[in-house]
C-alpha cells in the first residue's frame, strides 16, 4: 500500500521517546544541540531519548536525563505539555517515531553537557526560532501555549 508518496512496507516499528522541558527559576528552558555528525546533527532539541523495553515514557526520561545531563528529576514533578509525530528517515526506510514532551521545574543537580555539542538555556519565545529538527517545532509550539495558559 502507497501514502502519499511513501511505500507502508518501508515503514518500521514505532520509536517512541521522552523529552523534556526544564523551566529554571527565571523562566528559561534548557536545550542541547545534538552532536555534528548524527542525524539532524548541530539541530538544538529538548533532551530526552528513546523508550527501552519495558519503561514508561516518564521512566526513560528519568534515565535519559541522567545519562546526557547528570541530573535527577522527581517522577512526581514531570507535567505532560503536549507530543508530536512524524516518519524519521533512515537507511533501511521511514520509522514512525512519536515525542512526549514534558515540564520540570526541579531537579537535583546541575547541568552538565554529557551527551551533546552544547547546553543552554533560551526564553520560551525565542525557542521557535532556532534551528530544530522538524518533530521539535511542534512540541516548542505546545510549550509555549502551556506556558501562555499558566500566565
Amino acid at each position: 500500500m502507497i501514502i502519499g508518496m511513501i511505500n507502508v512496507k518501508e515503514i518500521s516499528t514505532l520509536i517512541l521517546v521522552s523529552a523534556v522541558a526544564m523551566l529554571d527559576q527565571t523562566g528559561r528552558t534548557l536545550l542541547q544541540k545534538r552532536r555534528s555528525g548524527s542525524m539532524h546533527g548541530g539541530l538544538w532539541e529538548f533532551p530526552g531519548g528513546k523508550l527501552e523495553a519495558g519503561e514508561s515514557p516518564e521512566s526513560a526520561l528519568l534515565r535519559e536525563i541522567q545519562e546526557e545531563l547528570g541530573i535527577s528529576l522527581d517522577e512526581t514533578q514531570l507535567e505532560p505539555v503536549t507530543f508530536s509525530s512524524g516518519l524519521s528517515s533512515t537507511k533501511s526506510g521511514y520509522q514512525p517515531i512519536v515525542i512526549f514532551l514534558y515540564m520540570c521545574r526541579t531537579w537535583s543537580g546541575e547541568p552538565q553537557c554529557l551527551d551533546a555539542e552544547e547546553i543552554a538555556w533560551f526564553e520560551p519565545s525565542r525557542i521557535a526560532s532556532l534551528d530544530m529538527p522538524p518533530l521539535d517545532y511542534p512540541l516548542a509550539a505546545g510549550l509555549l501555549g502551556a506556558l501562555d495558559s499558566k500566565l
